[in-house]
Protein backbone atom coordinates (compact mmCIF):
# COMPACT_ATOMS: atom_id res chain seq x y z
CA UNK A 1 0.00 0.00 0.00
CA UNK A 2 1.49 3.39 -0.97
CA UNK A 3 2.21 6.11 1.56
CA UNK A 4 -0.69 8.22 0.32
CA UNK A 5 -3.16 5.39 0.86
CA UNK A 6 -1.70 4.54 4.27
CA UNK A 7 -2.39 8.11 5.32
CA UNK A 8 -6.10 7.68 4.66
CA UNK A 9 -7.35 7.18 8.20
CA UNK A 10 -10.11 8.64 10.30
CA UNK A 11 -9.73 10.19 13.74
CA UNK A 12 -12.36 8.04 15.37
CA UNK A 13 -15.10 9.05 17.72
CA UNK A 14 -17.05 5.84 18.27
CA UNK A 15 -20.80 6.34 18.04
CA UNK A 16 -23.22 3.46 18.63
CA UNK A 17 -25.62 2.59 15.79
CA UNK A 18 -28.87 4.49 15.68
CA UNK A 19 -31.23 3.01 13.13
CA UNK A 20 -34.80 3.67 12.12
CA UNK A 21 -37.06 2.14 9.50
CA UNK A 22 -36.54 3.14 5.88
CA UNK A 23 -37.24 1.94 2.33
CA UNK A 24 -36.95 -1.74 1.48
CA UNK A 25 -34.11 -3.36 -0.44
CA UNK A 26 -31.25 -1.50 1.28
CA UNK A 27 -30.53 -2.97 4.70
CA UNK A 28 -28.04 -2.55 7.48
CA UNK A 29 -26.65 -5.27 9.70
CA UNK A 30 -29.80 -7.10 10.72
CA UNK A 31 -32.01 -4.01 10.36
CA UNK A 32 -33.80 -1.85 7.83
CA UNK A 33 -31.78 0.99 6.33
CA UNK A 34 -31.79 3.87 8.77
CA UNK A 35 -29.67 6.74 10.02
CA UNK A 36 -26.37 5.76 11.54
CA UNK A 37 -23.90 8.43 12.54
CA UNK A 38 -20.45 7.92 11.08
CA UNK A 39 -17.55 7.84 13.50
CA UNK A 40 -16.18 11.15 12.24
CA UNK A 41 -16.06 13.17 9.01
CA UNK A 42 -13.50 11.68 6.64
CA UNK A 43 -10.20 13.50 6.39
CA UNK A 44 -6.61 12.45 5.68
CA UNK A 45 -4.55 11.98 8.80
CA UNK A 46 -2.99 9.46 11.10
CA UNK A 47 -5.02 7.20 13.33
CA UNK A 48 -4.56 7.86 17.05
CA UNK A 49 -6.37 4.75 18.17
CA UNK A 50 -5.07 1.81 20.11
CA UNK A 51 -4.81 -1.25 17.80
CA UNK A 52 -7.58 -3.84 18.11
CA UNK A 53 -6.71 -6.90 16.07
CA UNK A 54 -10.16 -8.45 15.79
CA UNK A 55 -12.49 -5.43 15.42
CA UNK A 56 -10.68 -2.89 13.24
CA UNK A 57 -13.99 -1.47 11.95
CA UNK A 58 -15.63 -1.06 15.34
CA UNK A 59 -17.89 2.00 15.24
CA UNK A 60 -17.63 2.28 11.46
CA UNK A 61 -20.46 2.39 8.91
CA UNK A 62 -19.60 1.01 5.46
CA UNK A 63 -21.99 1.01 2.49
CA UNK A 64 -21.84 -2.02 0.19
CA UNK A 65 -23.49 -1.63 -3.26
CA UNK A 66 -22.29 -5.09 -4.36
CA UNK A 67 -24.92 -7.55 -5.62
CA UNK A 68 -23.70 -11.07 -6.44
CA UNK A 69 -21.30 -11.42 -3.50
CA UNK A 70 -22.96 -8.96 -1.15
CA UNK A 71 -23.24 -11.40 1.75
CA UNK A 72 -19.63 -12.54 1.36
CA UNK A 73 -18.40 -8.94 1.39
CA UNK A 74 -20.71 -7.92 4.24
CA UNK A 75 -19.49 -10.85 6.32
CA UNK A 76 -15.85 -9.84 5.78
CA UNK A 77 -16.67 -6.38 7.12
CA UNK A 78 -19.00 -7.45 9.93
CA UNK A 79 -16.46 -9.90 11.32
CA UNK A 80 -14.23 -6.89 11.78
CA UNK A 81 -16.90 -4.92 13.61
CA UNK A 82 -18.41 -2.85 10.80
CA UNK A 83 -22.00 -1.65 10.67
CA UNK A 84 -22.84 -2.58 7.05
CA UNK A 85 -25.41 -0.90 4.84
CA UNK A 86 -26.40 -3.42 2.17
CA UNK A 87 -27.69 -1.54 -0.85
CA UNK A 88 -27.19 -3.55 -4.07
CA UNK A 89 -27.40 -0.96 -6.83
CA UNK A 90 -27.50 -3.37 -9.76
CA UNK A 91 -28.47 -6.97 -10.36
CA UNK A 92 -26.81 -9.36 -12.80
CA UNK A 93 -29.24 -11.28 -14.98
CA UNK A 94 -29.04 -13.68 -17.90
CA UNK A 95 -29.20 -12.22 -21.38
CA UNK A 96 -32.92 -11.82 -22.15
CA UNK A 97 -32.54 -13.68 -25.45
CA UNK A 98 -30.49 -16.89 -25.13
CA UNK A 99 -30.37 -17.50 -28.91
CA UNK A 100 -27.28 -15.34 -29.68
CA UNK A 101 -25.50 -16.77 -26.64
CA UNK A 102 -26.18 -20.34 -27.75
CA UNK A 103 -25.19 -19.62 -31.35
CA UNK A 104 -21.83 -18.19 -30.21
CA UNK A 105 -21.37 -21.19 -27.89
CA UNK A 106 -22.02 -23.60 -30.76
CA UNK A 107 -19.31 -21.86 -32.77
CA UNK A 108 -16.80 -22.34 -29.96
CA UNK A 109 -17.88 -25.97 -29.54
CA UNK A 110 -17.27 -26.45 -33.27
CA UNK A 111 -13.67 -25.24 -32.82
CA UNK A 112 -14.22 -22.08 -34.86
CA UNK A 113 -12.16 -19.93 -32.49
CA UNK A 114 -8.40 -19.90 -32.09
CA UNK A 115 -8.42 -17.62 -29.05
CA UNK A 116 -10.93 -16.76 -26.33
CA UNK A 117 -10.75 -13.58 -24.25
CA UNK A 118 -12.66 -13.83 -20.98
CA UNK A 119 -13.28 -10.43 -19.42
CA UNK A 120 -15.24 -11.69 -16.38
CA UNK A 121 -15.73 -14.88 -14.43
CA UNK A 122 -19.45 -14.20 -14.35
CA UNK A 123 -19.54 -14.35 -18.13
CA UNK A 124 -18.08 -17.86 -18.39
CA UNK A 125 -20.38 -19.14 -15.66
CA UNK A 126 -23.40 -17.63 -17.42
CA UNK A 127 -22.39 -19.25 -20.71
CA UNK A 128 -22.31 -22.64 -18.98
CA UNK A 129 -25.62 -22.08 -17.19
CA UNK A 130 -27.28 -20.93 -20.44
CA UNK A 131 -26.31 -24.22 -22.09
CA UNK A 132 -27.42 -26.24 -19.06
CA UNK A 133 -30.88 -24.68 -19.21
CA UNK A 134 -31.51 -24.45 -22.95
CA UNK A 135 -29.22 -26.95 -24.71
CA UNK A 136 -27.58 -29.29 -22.18
CA UNK A 137 -26.13 -31.56 -24.85
CA UNK A 138 -23.97 -28.62 -26.02
CA UNK A 139 -22.09 -28.23 -22.73
CA UNK A 140 -19.74 -31.27 -23.02
CA UNK A 141 -18.71 -30.26 -26.54
CA UNK A 142 -18.21 -26.66 -25.45
CA UNK A 143 -16.00 -27.62 -22.49
CA UNK A 144 -13.96 -30.03 -24.61
CA UNK A 145 -13.39 -27.35 -27.27
CA UNK A 146 -12.57 -24.77 -24.61
CA UNK A 147 -9.61 -26.90 -23.53
CA UNK A 148 -8.15 -26.55 -27.04
CA UNK A 149 -8.51 -22.77 -27.33
CA UNK A 150 -5.83 -20.30 -26.27
CA UNK A 151 -7.50 -18.48 -23.38
CA UNK A 152 -6.77 -14.93 -22.26
CA UNK A 153 -8.14 -13.66 -18.93
CA UNK A 154 -8.61 -10.17 -17.57
CA UNK A 155 -7.98 -10.53 -13.84
CA UNK A 156 -8.39 -13.27 -11.23
CA UNK A 157 -12.13 -13.90 -11.55
CA UNK A 158 -12.20 -15.31 -15.10
CA UNK A 159 -9.10 -17.33 -14.23
CA UNK A 160 -10.98 -18.77 -11.24
CA UNK A 161 -13.96 -19.63 -13.45
CA UNK A 162 -11.62 -21.51 -15.78
CA UNK A 163 -10.11 -23.42 -12.86
CA UNK A 164 -13.61 -24.54 -11.88
CA UNK A 165 -13.63 -26.35 -15.24
CA UNK A 166 -10.20 -27.86 -14.63
CA UNK A 167 -8.34 -25.39 -16.86
CA UNK A 168 -6.10 -22.37 -16.50
CA UNK A 169 -5.50 -19.39 -18.78
CA UNK A 170 -2.62 -19.43 -21.21
CA UNK A 171 -2.31 -15.64 -21.08
CA UNK A 172 -3.19 -13.54 -18.03
CA UNK A 173 -3.48 -9.80 -18.60
CA UNK A 174 -0.66 -7.78 -17.06
CA UNK A 175 -3.35 -5.58 -15.48
CA UNK A 176 -7.04 -6.53 -15.08
CA UNK A 177 -8.20 -3.91 -17.56
CA UNK A 178 -8.86 -3.70 -21.29
CA UNK A 179 -5.53 -1.89 -21.65
CA UNK A 180 -3.90 -4.76 -19.78
CA UNK A 181 -5.40 -7.32 -22.15
CA UNK A 182 -4.23 -5.31 -25.16
CA UNK A 183 -0.73 -4.98 -23.67
CA UNK A 184 -0.57 -8.75 -23.13
CA UNK A 185 -1.54 -9.41 -26.77
CA UNK A 186 0.64 -6.73 -28.33
CA UNK A 187 3.46 -8.34 -30.27
CA UNK A 188 1.65 -11.63 -30.87
CA UNK A 189 0.82 -12.58 -34.42
CA UNK A 190 -2.99 -12.48 -34.51
CA UNK A 191 -3.37 -12.25 -38.29
CA UNK A 192 -6.17 -14.48 -39.63
CA UNK A 193 -6.96 -15.76 -36.13
CA UNK A 194 -10.57 -16.07 -35.01
CA UNK A 195 -10.98 -14.54 -31.57
CA UNK A 196 -14.00 -14.95 -29.32
CA UNK A 197 -14.56 -12.17 -26.78
CA UNK A 198 -16.85 -12.59 -23.78
CA UNK A 199 -17.98 -9.09 -22.94
CA UNK A 200 -18.40 -7.27 -19.63
CA UNK A 201 -22.18 -6.98 -19.48
CA UNK A 202 -23.35 -5.49 -22.76
CA UNK A 203 -20.47 -3.00 -23.06
CA UNK A 204 -19.18 -3.55 -26.64
CA UNK A 205 -15.56 -2.79 -25.65
CA UNK A 206 -14.66 -1.05 -28.89
CA UNK A 207 -11.03 -0.39 -27.83
CA UNK A 208 -10.36 -4.13 -27.55
CA UNK A 209 -12.32 -5.10 -30.67
CA UNK A 210 -10.71 -2.31 -32.70
CA UNK A 211 -7.24 -3.44 -31.57
CA UNK A 212 -7.91 -7.04 -32.57
CA UNK A 213 -9.32 -6.10 -35.95
CA UNK A 214 -6.43 -3.69 -36.59
CA UNK A 215 -3.89 -6.50 -36.17
CA UNK A 216 -5.76 -8.80 -38.56
CA UNK A 217 -7.97 -10.90 -36.27
CA UNK A 218 -11.62 -11.78 -36.88
CA UNK A 219 -13.67 -11.05 -33.77
CA UNK A 220 -16.92 -12.57 -32.46
CA UNK A 221 -18.35 -11.18 -29.24
CA UNK A 222 -20.91 -12.58 -26.81
CA UNK A 223 -22.84 -10.93 -23.99
CA UNK A 224 -24.16 -13.70 -21.73
CA UNK A 225 -25.50 -11.38 -19.01
CA UNK A 226 -26.92 -7.91 -18.50
CA UNK A 227 -27.09 -5.45 -15.63
CA UNK A 228 -30.45 -4.40 -14.24
CA UNK A 229 -31.59 -2.14 -11.42
CA UNK A 230 -31.64 -3.80 -7.99
CA UNK A 231 -32.59 -1.56 -5.04
CA UNK A 232 -35.58 0.65 -5.78
CA UNK A 233 -35.05 4.35 -6.41
CA UNK A 234 -36.39 5.45 -3.02
CA UNK A 235 -33.91 3.19 -1.22
CA UNK A 236 -31.00 4.51 -3.30
CA UNK A 237 -32.03 8.10 -2.57
CA UNK A 238 -32.08 7.24 1.13
CA UNK A 239 -28.50 5.97 0.82
CA UNK A 240 -27.52 9.19 -1.01
CA UNK A 241 -29.04 11.22 1.84
CA UNK A 242 -26.97 9.32 4.40
CA UNK A 243 -23.83 9.84 2.36
CA UNK A 244 -24.55 13.55 2.04
CA UNK A 245 -25.16 13.86 5.79
CA UNK A 246 -21.81 12.26 6.61
CA UNK A 247 -23.46 9.23 8.19
CA UNK A 248 -21.34 6.73 6.23
CA UNK A 249 -17.60 6.29 6.84
CA UNK A 250 -16.90 4.52 3.54
CA UNK A 251 -18.56 3.18 0.42
CA UNK A 252 -16.88 0.36 -1.50
CA UNK A 253 -17.68 0.14 -5.22
CA UNK A 254 -17.03 -3.21 -6.89
CA UNK A 255 -18.30 -2.56 -10.44
CA UNK A 256 -18.69 0.35 -12.83
CA UNK A 257 -22.40 -0.41 -13.19
CA UNK A 258 -22.93 0.50 -9.52
CA UNK A 259 -21.48 3.95 -10.12
CA UNK A 260 -23.61 4.52 -13.21
CA UNK A 261 -26.78 3.58 -11.30
CA UNK A 262 -25.93 5.94 -8.44
CA UNK A 263 -25.33 8.78 -10.88
CA UNK A 264 -28.48 7.96 -12.87
CA UNK A 265 -30.52 8.56 -9.72
CA UNK A 266 -28.55 11.27 -7.92
CA UNK A 267 -27.03 13.03 -11.00
CA UNK A 268 -23.29 13.46 -11.43
CA UNK A 269 -23.15 16.60 -9.31
CA UNK A 270 -25.44 15.07 -6.70
CA UNK A 271 -23.27 11.99 -6.43
CA UNK A 272 -20.10 14.08 -6.15
CA UNK A 273 -21.64 16.13 -3.35
CA UNK A 274 -22.92 13.04 -1.55
CA UNK A 275 -19.50 11.35 -1.66
CA UNK A 276 -17.53 14.42 -0.62
CA UNK A 277 -17.38 13.49 3.09
CA UNK A 278 -17.09 9.73 2.63
CA UNK A 279 -14.06 7.58 1.92
CA UNK A 280 -14.60 6.20 -1.58
CA UNK A 281 -13.04 2.79 -2.25
CA UNK A 282 -12.77 1.05 -5.63
CA UNK A 283 -12.07 -2.66 -6.05
CA UNK A 284 -9.73 -2.07 -8.99
CA UNK A 285 -8.52 0.33 -11.68
CA UNK A 286 -11.52 -0.15 -13.99
CA UNK A 287 -13.91 1.00 -11.27
CA UNK A 288 -11.53 3.82 -10.26
CA UNK A 289 -11.41 4.99 -13.89
CA UNK A 290 -15.21 5.06 -14.06
CA UNK A 291 -15.33 7.21 -10.94
CA UNK A 292 -12.68 9.52 -12.41
CA UNK A 293 -14.66 9.96 -15.63
CA UNK A 294 -17.44 11.41 -13.49
CA UNK A 295 -15.10 13.72 -11.58
CA UNK A 296 -14.90 11.51 -8.47
CA UNK A 297 -11.56 10.29 -7.13
CA UNK A 298 -11.26 6.92 -5.41
CA UNK A 299 -9.40 7.44 -2.14
CA UNK A 300 -8.13 3.88 -2.20
CA UNK A 301 -7.75 0.91 -4.52
CA UNK A 302 -5.90 -2.33 -3.73
CA UNK A 303 -2.45 -2.26 -5.30
CA UNK A 304 -1.84 -5.83 -6.37
CA UNK A 305 -5.00 -7.94 -6.45
CA UNK A 306 -8.46 -6.67 -7.24
CA UNK A 307 -11.03 -8.68 -5.30
CA UNK A 308 -12.97 -8.47 -2.04
CA UNK A 309 -10.25 -9.60 0.39
CA UNK A 310 -7.60 -7.10 -0.80
CA UNK A 311 -10.29 -4.40 -0.83
CA UNK A 312 -11.16 -5.25 2.78
CA UNK A 313 -7.49 -5.08 3.78
CA UNK A 314 -7.13 -1.67 2.07
CA UNK A 315 -10.17 -0.43 4.00
CA UNK A 316 -8.57 -1.70 7.21
CA UNK A 317 -5.47 0.36 6.57
CA UNK A 318 -7.55 3.46 5.89
CA UNK A 319 -10.27 3.06 8.52
CA UNK A 320 -9.16 0.33 10.87
CA UNK A 321 -7.92 0.30 14.41
CA UNK A 322 -5.03 -1.99 13.67
CA UNK A 323 -2.84 -3.40 10.88
CA UNK A 324 -4.31 -5.46 8.05
CA UNK A 325 -4.83 -9.14 8.61
CA UNK A 326 -6.15 -12.01 6.52
CA UNK A 327 -9.26 -14.00 7.41
CA UNK A 328 -8.47 -17.51 6.19
CA UNK A 329 -12.06 -18.70 6.16
CA UNK A 330 -13.00 -15.76 3.96
CA UNK A 331 -10.06 -16.51 1.70
CA UNK A 332 -11.52 -19.91 0.97
CA UNK A 333 -15.01 -18.62 0.34
CA UNK A 334 -14.37 -15.93 -2.30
Amino acid sequence: MGAGTQALAYLVRAVPPRCSAAPAHCTTTGQSLGRHTASAPWSPGVSKLTPMATQPFSGRTIAVPESREIEVFAALLERRGAHVIRCPLVAIRDAPDPAPVLEWSRRLAAAEFDDLILLTGEGLRRLISCMERHEPELKPRFVAALAGVRTVTRGPKPAKALRELGMKPEIAAVQPTTAGVIASLTGLDLRHRHVGVQLYGTEPNRPLVDFLEAVGATVATVAPYVYADAADELAVRSLVDQLREGAVDAIAFTSSAQIERLIAIASEEGAKAALANTLVAAVGPVVADTLRRHGIEAHLTPEDSFSLKPLTRALEEALGLGPPHCDESATRST
